[in-house]
Parts: structure tokens; C-alpha cells; sequence
């Protein structure tokens, strides 16, 4: 996985911050490679694609991923989007317009689902209703902020 993100940011230019972590198949954008952006702790899942230009309208766009989020597999960020930090992207979404800090959006066009959404750990690992506090507590790694 290191040798793929070095081939990403060293050789194409992209900003992708080093914990950041994806699948092998994911499609990142190559033809405007400087205009994406994706936050610590984030990670994107496989097949999902992350686009920064649109060759029909002529635009090459900055597109950017907040931190702590969860991209969705076989997902589609389009150009120009910015996914705001602690949000979850579902499953084959089509993310057409930005997304707000901590919110879950998922369809085609993706919709936000869930507001004020609370992360509990790195790569968008939510808390689920009936979790109390001491239960959420054990699943932080260790050395992490309490």
C-alpha cells in the first residue's frame, strides 16, 4: 500500500496525506492529478472513483476529501466536489454537489441521509445509537484522543 501511495503523490502529484488509506482498485483521477485532495485517516473504498476534470465542459477542478471520512465501493465523486470532514459516502453513490462536515449521503444523486453524525475512529467508523460511552471508548485505537 505505501508503494501505491509514493506512486500517487511522488509521481503524479496528488495530495493524499500518508494515513489516508484505499483500495488497490480504486480509480483516482489522473488527467488533472494536482486537484485532488484527500484529508488524514480517510479511507476510500475499492472501485470507488475520484474525479477532477470534466473534458466536456473543459474543466479540470479541485476535488476534496475531508478527514476521517468513508468513501463508499464502486462510489463516483464527481470534479469541483469537497466532502467535508467525518462523512460517510455509501455504497455507489454519485456525489454531484459538496458534502457538509460530518454527514451521511448516499443514491444517485447522493442525498444527505443523516446529519451530525458522530465518527468514533479513523477511516469513518461511525457510532451506532445503543452504543454507550464506555463501549465506544474500547473501540479507539491505542494512543488516540479519549
Amino acid at each position: 500500500m505505501k508503494a501505491k501511495w509514493l506512486y500517487y503523490t511522488k509521481f503524479w502529484g496528488m495530495d493524499i496525506d500518508p494515513t489516508a488509506s484505499f483500495s488497490l482498485s480504486v480509480r483516482f483521477d489522473k488527467t488533472n492529478p494536482k486537484g485532488l485532495h484527500i484529508g488524514a485517516e480517510t479511507y476510500v473504498a475499492f472501485e470507488a472513483a475520484i474525479l477532477t476534470h470534466d473534458l466536456t465542459r473543459g474543466l479540470y477542478l479541485h476535488t476534496r476529501i475531508g478527514k476521517r471520512c468513508f468513501i463508499g465501493a464502486r462510489s463516483i465523486i464527481l470534479p469541483g466536489v469537497e466532502i467535508g470532514d467525518e462523512c460517510v459516502i455509501g455504497s455507489g453513490s454519485v456525489v454531484t454537489k459538496s458534502v457538509p462536515p460530518r454527514s451521511l449521503v448516499a443514491g444517485n444523486p447522493a442525498k444527505i441521509i443523516r446529519s451530525d453524525i458522530k465518527i468514533i475512529s479513523r477511516y469513518g467508523r461511525m457510532a451506532r445509537e445503543d452504543d454507550t460511552v464506555s463501549q465506544i471508548v474500547t473501540h479507539l485505537p491505542t494512543g488516540e484522543a479519549r
